[in-house]
């Protein structure tokens, strides 16, 4: 009988819980969609990277508390998904970021990329997404990043949770502080990037762009094979994909330059980066001469500041 009451009492207590979140869920939605309509009529500046929505109004510490608390409580997916959402959205409120970062919410965050629940792991780099644009946060999120490697190499290609890491990734290599732990999955970035979709190369060259700007990398994404980087240097190739491309031949060039990578060409092979791009590549230099006449003026840009690096 008290083992009944015991249960009864631990699934009410759940299903208040998910009530809660679920009402915190839709508060924090439509604050955010107030702040966007009142942004509207402003005048925007360029947006930042993965950068979150602002609004005046932001859950108080007594509610995130609760939010967390739940998270931590309950092993129901369902539940684990909302409040994860939650967290989220009250992490694109600048203030909330210290909140949940001094209430110990990164580590209970951090603690749901292990879960075998695609969905749940999907809705916890979210989270970590938006907290990580509080550099104070990257400190401790930081600690997570071999994990999030992990879930994006083992993830369904081209998958929304392969995607919320590499947004997750993208924050964490905007400084060179975090890129030495991300140097065993340059394979897995640059197989991504030869045979994922346009979204998916898009997110991932923003992550080599922000990793081949620090010289200490340079060296291992030279080493890194992918024959069929050339295929990016096309005219008719999506913009966005080309620009990006540009940009990381380009810092790989300036790199090289301050560091004396050609009298070691033996460690490199045949199909590595290095030899497709940064060695006098005659299929290199081709692909730059008929970009020469690209229509787009920074695509004449980029290929000017590499032939002339």
């Amino acid at each position: 009988m008290g083992e009944r009451r015991g249960a009864a009492v631990r699934a009410a207590v759940v299903l208040l819980g998910a009530g809660a979140c679920y009402c915190l869920w839709r508060l924090a939605a439509a604050r955010w969609r107030r702040g966007q309509r009142a942004a509207a009529g402003a005048a925007p500046g360029p947006p930042a990277e993965n950068s979150p929505p602002v609004a005046a109004h932001t859950m108080d510490a007594d509610a995130l508390q609760k939010l967390i608390h739940l998270l931590q409580a309950t092993d129901d997916p369902l539940i684990q998904e909302q409040a994860l959402i939650t967290l989220s959205n009250s992490a694109a409120f600048s203030v909330n970021q210290d909140i949940i970062c001094n209430l110990d919410g990164l580590s209970v965050i951090g603690g749901m990329l292990s879960d075998c629940v695609p969905k749940v792991k999907e809705k916890a780099l979210n989270a970590l997404n938006n907290l990580s644009m509080n550099i104070k946060n990257q400190e401790e999120i930081q600690v997570y990043i071999t994990q999030v490697c992990r879930n994006i190499e083992s993830a369904p290609q081209n998958s929304d949770l392969q995607l919320a890491g590499l947004r997750l990734l993208t924050n964490m290599s905007v400084t060179s502080d975090y890129h030495h732990k991300m140097i065993n999955s340059i394979p897995c970035f640059l197989h991504l990037l030869s045979e994922g979709t346009e979204r998916t190369q898009i997110q991932v060259l923003k992550v080599l762009v922000n990793l081949s700007a620090n010289p200490a990398m340079t060296r291992h994404l030279l080493r890194a094979q992918v024959p069929s980087i050339l295929l990016l240097f096309d005219t008719c190739i999506n913009r966005d994909i080309l620009l990006r491309a540009l940009a990381f031949a380009a810092n790989l060039k300036k790199n090289m330059n301050n560091e004396d990578v050609t009298m070691i060409q033996d460690q490199y092979s045949e199909d590595s980066i290095f030899f497709t791009l940064c060695s006098d590549s005659p299929q290199f230099a081709w692909k730059l001469a008929s970009l020469l006449h690209h229509p787009d003026r920074e695509v004449k840009e980029q290929v000017v500041r590499i032939l002339t690096q």
